[in-house]
């Protein structure tokens, strides 16, 4: 009889341990805002929870490479824009000369200008970045990853924007500056055509960096929903629900709190009445 009541005793114990073991859990979920404690909880749970981390810092580095590219874009097209007027200036100013209106003393001042406006391409050609970086690449252009699947270079090359022909967009404006200088007609007739078509050729790679600017937009878009996705999806397999985790905390502690009371009578018995 008396090892009966002391198997009982021990069971009761444990089972009062266990309610108190899930009551502690259940208080550490509300706590910490997190329902898997541990990978063994849920197993496949955790494994999605894994999974989701890991599309979570790929978007969050892709988001980043996005945010870089945009940046890019917005320096170089305003480069590209200082680069356009700079060339209509550069023809305006051999159509000038070629006027037979225009003095040799008229013509060195436009030589000399067209000279300046040489130089400023060139700088404008080798501009950096924040990084340092040159934003026309010198060589290729420079590719960069947006996606799993989507990579591209948002900046074209600094040779694909002022390189025309095999000759540099500054130069063929030096041609124009000699043959102003030296009053020759029929080059400066050459130098009007190779300028117009110079013009087109960055009205077209100006056009082209808009497209890379309105594509680095929708992968942006794109992966800020997709972010929004996961995230709902993570929270709900990951995180607590407050309401059903209290209710569940007031029965475990009901139950509980019963337990000890049952558990604190029987033991005011004495051996006598336990015998009888």
């Amino acid at each position: 009889m008396i090892n009966a009541v002391g198997n009982r005793m021990t069971r009761e114990i444990a089972r009062q341990q266990k309610l108190a073991d899930q009551l502690e859990r259940t208080q550490i979920q509300i706590s910490g805002g997190k329902k898997l404690l541990r990978m063994s909880d849920d197993p496949v749970a955790a494994r999605r929870i894994a999974t989701i981390g890991t599309s979570q810092a790929s978007m969050t580095a892709w988001s980043a490479n996005v945010n870089s590219a945009s940046a890019l874009v917005a320096q170089a097209d305003g480069v590209m824009k200082s680069v356009s007027d700079l060339m209509v200036r550069a023809r305006e100013l051999t159509l000038a000369a070629a006027n037979d209106s225009a003095s040799p003393a008229d013509r060195a001042t436009i030589a000399a200008e067209l000279g300046t406006i040489a130089d400023e391409i060139d700088s404008l050609a080798a501009t950096r970045d924040s990084n340092g970086e040159p934003v026309f690449a010198a060589g290729t252009a420079r590719v960069m990853r947006f996606d799993s699947d989507i990579s591209f270079a948002p900046v074209p090359a600094a040779a694909d924007v002022f390189v025309l022909g095999g000759n540099s967009l500054s130069t063929g404006i030096r041609d124009a500056a000699t043959a102003i200088a030296a009053g020759d007609k029929v080059a400066m007739g050459t130098s009007l055509d190779t300028l117009a078509t110079a013009i087109g050729h960055v009205a077209d790679k100006h056009a082209e960096l808009g497209l890379s600017g309105g594509r680095l937009e929708r992968v942006g878009d794109g992966l800020a929903a997709r972010g929004i996705t996961l995230k709902d999806e993570r929270s709900v397999v990951e995180d607590t629900d407050l309401s059903v985790a209290i209710a569940e905390l007031n029965a475990q502690d009901l139950t509980l709190s019963a337990a000890q009371a049952a558990f604190a009578k029987i033991n005011r018995q004495t051996l006598f009445d336990i015998l009888n």
